[in-house]
């Protein structure tokens, strides 16, 4: 490994995780939840930044600082969790919408290659490191060995025109990845060239790959140079790197908590076909002057892609079943059970997924799990709200939960961060109480500003400007209760907002 080389790990960070509603919803997608893995304290997002800055630990490496692309919505669970992690220094790279992981991967080579002094500096080329955010590795030695093997490939290809990716060793017949077909005998760094990638396949044609032995599972993760990515981008779809360049040039950016925030340009990003790395790139580097090698990985891999695959992964009892929260079970055996709150009891099942939250309840075949799009297709097609949020919502300056609401009323319970404020604002359709039950709320109420500490209350009137803040040093806490003709969250007018939110 030429110490010289920059080398930068790419978190690819916009997912929704449909399949695991109702605990992952896009206002906080399977990424940000603390769901398996050998520290189930951290969630998958945070387990794939440690992983991937663990591959320079001892070695040498210049790692760079890391990349994460993610959707402007979740700046600030980003930003939370990243304050959890020690030592990692990073870069948001942040999507007004959501593109597929080809216009991704490309805003972060343009990022890369900025990095090192612009196209010009072809002389230190960096390598990118590119995971999604929401897999889970039970084994990490021998994932940062595959990885460490799989940047050793990329550098000894003076030409620059070869991608390396990880395969991932089959346990099952697996029908909801796609597959990747190796040939010949592995190199010096244990790496395979690649014959061809093949779609999902039937039970039938999986079995096949199974018993044929040279088959493995696309695990979306690659090794390659920042320009082999933008020069094959530029010969295969040449529509997706011509519009994402210019989103990219006409780029803002800025900073905040030490982070620094890039923003492509939004009305040109918006335009940006949408396609993945491997419909876009990697599937027609075969034959071409791409060349595509393989690096295998037999490390516990999974990409949680349905309930059954978090069953798969986590902790069983004596009788098969992963228990998480409060859970009584009786007779009942092979079951993935989670509760977020109220107590589930289970009696005599089998096979069977029972996710409870404050809103919705899901009750599953295994075996069916991956159905559970479906359910999420149905609350599309009706609009309702829990396709899209919990409950309880996390925002940048804390979180609210609504606790109960009816005809021309809605009680929430809000915290507030220290230091934190919500925006200033108003309401067209809608009065507020509020009662403060911890800490202390400096209050603006048009053209009055108050503090008020536990157990003191007020009251703002329909179209008053107000504003809420923590000036305090442990988080704040507040009872709201709405009362009006309206009461949706689309009613707000913002004035001033700390988080690039205002109407003005």
């Amino acid at each position: 490994m030429d110490k010289a080389t920059l080398v930068i790990p790419v978190i690819l960070c916009g997912g929704s995780g449909t399949r695991l509603w109702p605990l992952s919803r896009s206002g906080f997608p399977k990424q940000f939840l603390v769901l398996s893995g050998d520290d189930s304290s951290q969630s998958l997002f945070q387990q794939a930044i440690q992983r991937m800055n663990a591959v320079g630990a001892g070695q040498g490496m210049n790692l760079g600082s890391t990349l994460i692309v993610t959707n402007e919505e979740h700046r600030f669970l980003v930003l939370d969790q990243l304050r959890e992690l020690r030592d990692v220094r990073a870069t948001l790279l942040l999507e007004p919408v959501g593109r597929n992981t080809a216009p991704a991967l490309s805003l972060a080579a343009f990022a890369a290659v900025d990095l090192v002094g612009g196209a010009a500096a072809t002389e230190n080329d960096p390598i990118l490191l590119i995971t999604p955010a929401d897999q889970t590795v039970k084994n990490q030695t021998a994932f940062v060995r595959a990885l460490r093997e799989s940047v050793s490939v990329v550098e000894a290809d003076q030409s620059k025109q070869t991608i390396a990716i990880l395969g991932i060793t089959p346990t099952a017949p697996e029908t909801g990845y796609g597959y990747i077909k190796r040939q010949g005998l592995p190199g010096e760094n244990q790496e395979y060239a690649v014959e061809k990638f093949v779609e999902k396949p039937d039970v039938k044609t999986a079995q096949s790959y199974l018993a044929d032995g040279s088959y493995l599972w696309n695990s979306g993760m690659f090794v390659l140079r920042a320009s082999t990515w933008l020069s094959a981008l530029k010969e295969f779809r040449p529509d997706i790197f011509s519009v994402t360049e210019a989103a990219w040039l006409s780029r803002s950016s800025d900073h905040s908590d030490r982070t620094h925030f890039i923003r492509p340009d939004s009305e040109i990003f918006k335009t940006v076909p949408s396609e993945s790395i491997d419909y876009a790139v990697i599937e027609k580097c075969p034959g071409s002057k791409f060349s595509v090698k393989m690096v295998e990985l037999s490390a516990g891999w999974s990409d949680l892609g349905a309930w059954d695959a978090v069953w798969q992964v986590g902790k069983q009892d004596e009788s098969g079943n992963v228990i998480s929260g409060d859970v009584i079970v009786s007779n009942s055996k092979n079951s993935l059970i989670h509760s977020s709150g109220r107590l589930i009891s289970a009696v005599g099942v089998e096979d069977l997924i029972i996710i409870e939250t404050a809103d919705a309840v899901l009750v599953a075949d295994r075996k069916n799990s991956q159905d559970v799009k479906n359910v999420v297709s149905q609350l599309e097609a009706q609009k309702r709200e829990e396709k899209n949020l919990h409950r309880k919502v996390a925002r940048p300056w804390g979180w609210y939960d609504s606790v109960d609401e009816g005809e021309r009323f809605k009680v929430k319970r809000i915290q507030v961060k220290s230091g934190a404020s919500l925006s200033l604002q108003m309401h067209h359709h809608r009065a507020e109480h509020w009662i403060v039950v911890k800490g202390v709320a400096e209050i603006t109420n048009g053209d009055q500003v108050i503090t008020l500490t536990e157990n003191q209350s007020t009251y703002i009137p329909q179209g008053q400007t107000h504003r809420l803040a923590n000036p305090g040093k442990t988080p704040l806490e507040i009872i709201e209760v709405q009362s009006g003709s309206y009461l949706g969250e689309d009613d707000i007018v913002r004035f001033e907002d700390s988080y690039g939110r205002s109407n003005s």
